[in-house]
């Protein structure tokens, strides 16, 4: 067959009945003949140099944009984060205020109900007080530290990695120090100065740990205050033993030493919850009386 549109010069490519021997005789398409062809006879043709050139001068452009805008919005970011970092530095400096005026308070409180309750009763305010965790407490104990391995670093970008692994210390190495504290005989616990009560709670939040809601940072003291074999039954615990595996096979810096005259601060005071009866006990009977149906608030019950 041949196609009259493509010229009369062009050789046409014929399908004989054996296929392979035809394409192996006549392997060219006509279609890059007719291109062939264009290209003698002065069609445009854009060279290959030319349109990467294009090509690198848009990017170029675009790169310039990217930049200009870049530096235009630098000052304003470069503020922003000053502004945060400013707001930062006094919510601290408030909150540092607001802690010692509030152990100011307690310590006035203190002193008013000892005035107020007399020899016998302050004292064993005093002796619940400290067996709770609401007051300071001082003797003698023993501290155990837990520090990290090392600060890993990224192999590309060389920052440190804050990710958690098997040698950084995780919540649950702090929870089992502890429980195995109260086990040995401690009359008072702290994690870095946070006091453990009954409520108390050891959490991790992300790459941090929690402390009663109140973040912690390595390394970790976990003073105890205590008897005097209390190191001695510690020592022979299993969370011992299993902590020091983990530390001889990670790194992990694991220390046990008797502390004298340690002194635990106070816990903060307890929310209390009490429950009680309904704002209105009476039976339903005598409100349909009345003409009006009432219901008990949710909230009536106390908390």
């Amino acid at each position: 067959m041949s196609d009259s549109g493509s010229g009369r010069g062009r050789r046409d490519r014929t399908y004989a009945p054996d296929f392979l021997t035809e394409l192996f005789r006549n392997p060219l398409d006509p279609g890059y003949e007719d291109a062939a062809r264009s290209r003698v006879a002065g069609a445009p043709v854009w060279p290959a140099r030319s349109v990467s050139a294009v090509v690198l001068v848009v990017v170029g452009f675009l790169l310039a944009v990217a930049y200009r805008q870049t530096v235009a919005e630098e000052p304003g970011r470069a503020q922003a984060r000053a502004g945060l970092v400013q707001q930062i530095r006094e919510r601290e400096e408030e909150s540092d205020r607001l802690s010692e005026r509030a152990d100011a308070l307690r310590d006035e409180v203190g002193r008013l109900r000892v005035q107020a309750l007399g020899g016998s009763e302050a004292a064993r305010l005093r002796e619940l007080e400290a067996g709770t965790g609401v007051g300071r407490v001082r003797g003698d104990g023993v501290v155990v530290r837990l520090a990290d391995a090392r600060d890993d670093q990224d192999a590309v970008t060389g920052a440190a990695d804050g990710g958690a692994g098997p040698d950084r210390v995780i919540y649950s190495d702090l929870q089992r120090v502890a429980n195995a504290l109260w086990g040995a005989g401690a009359e008072a616990v702290s994690i870095n100065g946070q006091r453990l009560t009954a409520t108390s709670t050891i959490r991790s939040a992300g790459d941090a740990i929690l402390v009663d809601f109140r973040p912690v940072t390595g390394p970790y003291e976990v003073s105890a205050i205590g008897p005097g074999e209390m190191r001695q039954r510690f020592e022979g615990s299993a969370a011992s033993a299993l902590m020091r595996q983990v530390a001889s096979k990670t790194g992990l810096s694991f220390g046990v030493r008797v502390a004298k005259d340690l002194t635990l601060p106070a816990a903060a005071e307890p929310r209390l919850r009490w429950a009680g009866p309904p704002v209105d006990p009476s039976p339903s009977g005598s409100s349909e009386s009345s003409g009006s149906r009432t219901s008990p608030s949710p909230s009536g019950g106390g908390r």
